[in-house]
């Protein structure tokens, strides 16, 4: 599997990408650039909760992500989390490959690359790192790096900082629709809200206006929270443009995703976003998807229901949802 590995074709020096690589016309980033002048809002959790809830309710409803400051995890975890991140994939090709995982039979985590191509049989540029982050009762460290040997202590105390995060948003989020402050937590699972980690790795790339690192999608999550390093490729989709995101230093990027939109019932969006790659520069990110049980049901939550506002989604699992999108079926 190594040769297939991208960071290899990237280490080989090519100066031209692989067809296999290139995207449709209209998916290029040389087709379809972004807009200027268009920002996507930050919120600084500085400021009393009452007017941060209102700013991260309004944000959901406008664009469907946000960025956020101030929000007290540790500079030193941040950091701490991208150096052991950068170790595993700085380690040997036979190293890694210890880890590979093997997602055409359904074993997702590990070290894995993207080989299933699109309907336009299209890869995307990307190596990843997934793993299951939390519940205890989810994670199996079997499939965590040992190497760096600090990698589980560093994940799990980001882990545990998101934990308080993600809470404080989801509190917002409710709030902004004038429920109960746990209602959304209580409807993603509560407790047993899993956190699912992947590490994102877009190698250089010989020609990246004609490939994409992510393809344009939204999150199967409830909500989505990303750091980066300091080059950021995240673009939106917003009124009809695809618009950059500009991250700031020690910021985390929020996304809602489809499961917050269904509950919702469309008054927050799942954000339609892609990655860019780079010809210069390595990038990497961090993503973790805060997502329900799959056994947990998932629709329009009842109090937001009533003649003037009839249900605009089906109600079903989670796993069924799952299914559903993977499959591209309908909903």
């Amino acid at each position: 599997m190594g040769a297939d590995r991208v960071q290899n074709l990237a280490s080989m020096g090519v100066d031209r990408l692989p067809e296999q690589f290139v995207r449709e016309a209209h998916e290029r980033p040389e087709n379809s650039k972004a807009v200027e002048g268009k920002d996507v809002p930050v919120i600084s959790l500085n400021h009393p909760f009452q007017k941060v809830g209102e700013e991260i309710a309004r944000a959901c409803q406008e664009w469907g992500i946000f960025i956020l400051t101030d929000h007290n995890i540790p500079s030193e975890s941040i950091k701490a989390l991208q150096d052991v991140g950068r170790q595993f994939f700085e380690l040997p090709v036979e190293e890694k490959e210890k880890y590979a995982n093997d997602a055409a039979n359904g074993n997702l985590e590990g070290y894995g690359t993207k080989m299933v191509k699109n309907q336009a049989m299209k890869l995307e540029w990307i190596d990843y790192y997934f793993h299951m982050l939390s519940p205890p009762s989810n994670v199996d460290y079997t499939k965590w790096p040992r190497d760096p040997p600090s990698y589980r202590e560093v994940t799990e105390e980001y882990g545990k900082e998101l934990t308080r995060v993600s809470d404080l948003i989801l509190v917002a989020l409710s709030k902004g629709l004038g429920l109960e402050e746990g209602a959304m937590k209580e409807a993603v699972g509560g407790d047993k809200l899993a956190m699912e980690m992947k590490i994102n790795l877009y190698p250089r790339c010989p020609q990246p206006e004609l490939a994409l690192g992510v393809e344009a999608h939204t999150d199967m999550s409830a909500i989505t929270i990303l750091v980066a390093d300091r080059r950021s490729g995240l673009q939106v989709w917003k009124d009809g443009n695809w618009v950059a995101v500009d991250l700031l230093p020690g910021s985390l990027v929020i996304h809602v995703g489809d499961q917050i939109e269904v509950l919702s019932n469309g008054k927050y969006k799942s954000v339609l976003h892609r990655s860019l790659v780079n010809k210069d520069d390595v990038r990497m990110s961090w993503a973790v998807f805060c997502a329900p049980p799959l056994e947990t049901i998932i629709g329009p939550l009842p109090q937001l229901i009533d003649e003037n506002n009839p249900p605009l989604f089906t109600t079903k699992s989670y796993k069924e949802f799952q299914y559903r999108k993977i499959n591209k079926l309908p909903q």
